[in-house]
């Protein structure tokens, strides 16, 4: 018997998103359901059909919940899949979970702005453009530099020609309070402030905390979630500058939907984003390992934009001649990764950065 799949309403809850990906028959065999909680980047791939009916296969079905990294508690939960290490070490500890918990996919913090936006970048020394391979790095010093002098877009040669650049050149983030990408930024800037040294101690914390400081406070009221201002950016509304995850770009050219004049830059530093999920009970962890091991899931995860860290080649494969123009293996983008500050000092850093007593 052919097994048809159906996908639940998304329902708003907690601030969250819930819904069921829910075989509606199944022929046979045992399904259990496997709870959780999930960054919104990941909603789309859990509730992709294929992935549905694969996990079906496996004897799983997923209810999900997409929340904050840093909000996510869930002690009813069988997991968590915050979108980097640092908050699935917190879990960690709050779950006294004694397993290392397992990270499926990882994607890289990119920049996205439209073509001219960039050109702009690039002649004022903010950018550059390989164009043997078509990958756009962008500069971080010079934004650092550009960031700490209170730079606008009028003082860029070029952008006066583009009514839409006004005001302060910066990165739009997502709270760092409350999300994976905005904390890691926060740990990406206090590194390069810090002389390209990892940020250990108050000293480090109080060298960096003015210009991070700056960073967070330029830019008003903050999302919780990368979904919001990936959005607002593929409506042209906004900043024109947004820090997201390589994965929502990639997702949308591997399904052939319109970027428009997208470009993807690639910091020459930048963190990589490992997807940790931390399973609290056996089904949890059961589901965490066919993340990881299993090879049709694998398949899909790269299909969503995450490169799997079992098969990188994967990824490569899909993205060649797409556009935007991706990396195919994170070398080819020249860029440099820094370790993240332990959770202490990232918490007291993301405090610094909101003007908050540490």
């Amino acid at each position: 018997m052919r097994r048809t799949l159906g996908v639940l309403a998304a329902l708003a809850l907690l601030g969250g998103v819930t819904y069921a990906l829910i075989p509606q028959d199944d022929p046979g065999g045992d399904i259990v359901t496997v709870s959780g909680l999930i960054g919104s980047e990941k909603r789309d791939f859990f509730q992709d059909p294929q992935v549905v009916a694969e996990l079906a296969k496996q004897g799983m079905k997923v209810n999900a919940e997409s929340i904050g990294s840093w909000l996510m508690d869930g002690d009813a939960k069988d997991f968590a899949f915050p979108a980097s290490q640092p908050p699935a070490d917190k879990l960690r500890v709050d779950w006294n979970i004694k397993e290392v918990p397992v990270q499926p996919f990882y994607s890289p913090l990119v920049i996205l702005a439209h073509r001219p936006v960039a050109d702009v970048l690039m002649g004022n020394g903010l950018a550059t453009l390989d164009h043997s391979t078509g990958l756009w790095t962008f500069r971080m010093d010079a934004y650092l530099a550009a960031l700490k002098a209170g730079r606008t877009w009028p003082d860029l040669a070029g952008a006066t020609e583009h009514a839409e650049l006004k005001g302060p050149v910066f990165l739009t983030t997502t709270d760092p309070e409350t999300s994976s990408s905005g904390a890691l930024h926060i740990a990406l800037l206090s590194y390069l402030l810090n002389n390209r040294q990892v940020v250990y101690d108050q000293p480090g914390i109080d060298a960096t905390k003015d210009v991070l400081r700056t960073a967070t406070a330029i830019q008003g009221g903050q999302k919780s979630s990368s979904d919001e201002p990936f959005k607002a950016f593929l409506a042209g509304v906004g900043n024109p500058l947004v820090l997201a995850y390589e994965s929502q770009a990639a997702a949308m050219a591997l399904k052939g939907e319109s970027t428009g004049d997208m470009v993807v830059l690639y910091p020459d530093t930048t963190i990589y984003t490992d997807h940790t999920i931390v399973g609290r009970t056996p089904n949890g962890r059961r589901l965490a390992a066919q993340l990881h091991d299993n090879a049709e899931l694998r398949r899909l995860e790269a299909k969503f934009g995450f490169r799997p860290q079992d098969d990188p080649d994967a990824f490569a494969a899909l993205v060649k001649g797409k556009t935007p123009v991706l990396a195919p293996n994170l070398a080819a983008a020249k860029v440099n990764q820094p370790q993240i500050p332990v959770p202490d000092i990232l918490t007291r850093l993301i405090k610094a950065a909101k003007g908050k007593a540490q």
